[in-house]
Formats: C-alpha cells, structure tokens, sequence
C-alpha cells in the first residue's frame, strides 16, 4: 500500500496582468487579503512582441525606439501559504480586472511548491521608505 502524497502547504502563485494601469489596484487588492511579498516583473508576450516588431519596422524604420515606448504586461508572482490564500488571491485579482476568461485582463495560475525557507515571514513589516 502506498502512501498518498501529502497536501501542499505552500504556492507558487502568478498573475501576468494585462493591462498596467490596473497594477497598483491589484497590489492593494492583494495586499487587503494578506498576499505580500510579491514579486514584479515588466514582461510581453509573444503576440504583442511580433506585433511591434512588425509594426514599427514598416510605419517608421526604428523597431528598438518604437518597442521601448509602449507598456508590455507586468507579472506578479509569490509564495503563498495554503490553497485559501490562492483563492483569495484570484478573487483579488478578479475584483479589479474582471474575470480572467474574458479578454485582456491576465492570466492567474498556481502551482504546489515542494520546498520553500524565508518566503513567508511573521509578523514582518514593510520596509521604511528612507
């Protein structure tokens, strides 16, 4: 007989957000349901970067100047602990862009994570703004 395999305590969550001005939204959004240490990154996806690319080369010449003045996506991610967190999460996510199946708004997606130290700390404050 085997052993089932125990239930993941923490997450790896990620949301690529679609549209960045909705970012300090979520943010807050998160933070109001206990989601923090989130990390951001400045991201695109494939279809946006062709369609730049492509863009820019035939109207001006210049892709790399064109490119570097339009807004791409940003991608959160973080370490969660428990499946309700993750929930919570999407239901923050969800409450400022809309339900995620519709267009334009992101894309939330979770994964067990088998092994974290440092992540989640306690009773940990935001750094002072010097």
């Amino acid at each position: 007989m085997t052993t089932p395999a125990p239930t993941p305590t923490h997450y790896h969550v990620m949301l690529v957000l679609d549209d960045p001005n909705h970012l300090d939204a979520v943010l807050d959004a998160w933070f109001n349901v206990g989601l923090r240490g989130v990390t951001i990154m400045e991201s695109t996806g494939l279809l946006r970067r062709r369609a730049r690319a492509l863009g820019a080369r035939y109207a001006f010449g210049f892709p790399r100047i064109f490119e570097s003045t339009h807004a791409g996506h940003f991608t959160l991610v973080a370490i969660v602990a428990g499946r309700e967190m993750v929930d919570a999460g999407l239901q923050a996510a969800e409450s400022v862009v809309g339900d995620l199946d519709g267009p334009h708004t992101g894309v939330f997606a979770a994964w067990p994570v088998s092994f974290v130290k440092g992540a989640i700390k306690k009773d940990a404050e935001p750094e002072e703004q010097a």
